[in-house]
């Protein structure tokens, strides 16, 4: 499928529009200004803007019209990771959260339409990770891993990275050849892979993407690893059985916070009495995670549909009240996935060209650049 994003001059404003874009133009100025961001500046981190109705969008729909804004190619900035650094130190993304009438909706939309439950699950495997394993082979390393990897030293290429992250979840969750372990969230089979292979246990992992379980499937049994990893596209509600040890690899933002309970219900379950669950999860300021769990912003719209950003809390409290699980170890590795984020954008713009020939338009390219700069941010 081909689609092009036409370059179009915008209509220009009458007079009445002028006079009330001024002052829109002026407000939001003053904002940009508070966090060192000027329209127009010539600084890597100030926006240039194409299209004056911009700041009318951003009042409307807030942060949520900025970044369709963004994908329509009303703005740009030449360096847009470093204008979400300025925007988020300043707490200026609250000012232009979307607290409007058109969020309100999407938000009751998404609750009606909820696609973390177990009947619509699969939609969201469709709605990303079935975009094409073409284009995700074009920015992710050969491990294929899509989650923050861990960088040991500055000098570390992206691979190497992925595979430290990899091992140092074996090694966390003390894997031994006798174990028989459980992932919740295959991807394309990197992790399975890893564990079989170098510790030599045994892997039941789930997918519900169809073209995620097609590619793991030829990956697994191109590794001649088919005899010691079962590769299901089920979803994780479906699973049965007991298991030495659970992983899950930043598929938590996926379940949904009305079904927090469920899952950590069901990982329990899953596991033996001295089992073990290794989780690795984005997660958001507890501070903020009440006000943004129903919001719908740029990536629950556009990246990742009935996504939620889980508090540490959040996961903390529920897993206390569905289950028996309790915590032992907590690491942090945020600073490791800004600098995975950034290399995953610096090899899908260095593949830019493949991707277009993939098909994707320029609106797609676009907004593929606001997503990974906005969570490198």
């Amino acid at each position: 499928m081909q689609s092009n994003l036409p370059t179009l001059q915008p209509m220009p404003l009458n007079w009445l529009e002028k006079t009330i874009n001024d002052k829109l133009k002026k407000s939001i100025q003053v904002r940009l200004e508070k966090v060192d961001i000027q329209i127009n500046g010539s600084r890597p981190w100030d926006i240039q803007v194409h299209n004056e109705r911009l700041y009318q969008r951003v009042l409307l729909h807030g942060s949520l019209g900025l970044g369709e804004a963004y994908m329509e190619g009303w703005w740009d900035c030449p360096q847009l990771d470093q204008f979400f650094v300025h925007i988020l130190r300043g707490n200026l993304h609250e000012e232009v959260a979307p607290r409007n009438l058109s969020s309100l909706w999407e938000a009751a939309i998404a609750g009606i339409t909820n696609l973390q439950s177990l009947a619509r699950s699969f939609q969201v495997g469709e709605e990303h990770y079935d975009l094409g394993n073409d284009m995700f082979q074009l920015f992710l390393d050969p491990t294929m891993i899509y989650s923050s990897a861990i960088f040991d030293t500055p000098q570390m290429s992206l691979e190497q990275a992925s595979v430290s992250k990899l091992d140092r979840i074996c090694r966390k969750l003390e894997l031994k050849p006798e174990d028989h372990v459980i992932e919740i969230g295959a991807g394309w089979g990197g992790f399975a892979m890893h564990a079989a292979q170098h510790y030599g246990c045994k892997v039941t992992t789930t997918t519900i993407s169809q073209a995620q379980y097609a590619l793991a499937k030829e990956r697994i049994e191109a590794a001649g690893l088919t005899d010691r990893i079962h590769l299901l596209l089920q979803d994780y509600r479906d699973l049965e059985g007991q298991f030495d040890k659970l992983v899950s690899i930043e598929m938590i933002e996926a379940v949904g916070h009305e079904y927090y309970d469920t899952f950590f219900a069901k990982c329990a379950s899953l596991l033996k009495p001295e089992g073990m669950m290794l989780l690795q999860g984005i997660t958001i300021a507890d501070q903020r995670y009440e006000s943004a769990k129903n919001a719908v912003d740029f990536i629950q719209r556009y990246i990742f549909p009935g996504s939620c950003i889980p508090s540490v809390t959040a996961l903390l409290e529920s897993s206390t009240r569905a289950s028996d699980l309790r915590l032992f170890n907590l690491e942090d590795i945020g600073p490791h996935y800004a600098r995975t984020l950034a290399e995953w954008r610096i090899n899908f713009f260095n593949h830019i060209e493949q991707v277009r020939a993939l098909g994707y338009s320029e609106e797609f390219i676009r907004m593929w650049e606001y997503y990974l700069c906005y969570c490198e941010g």
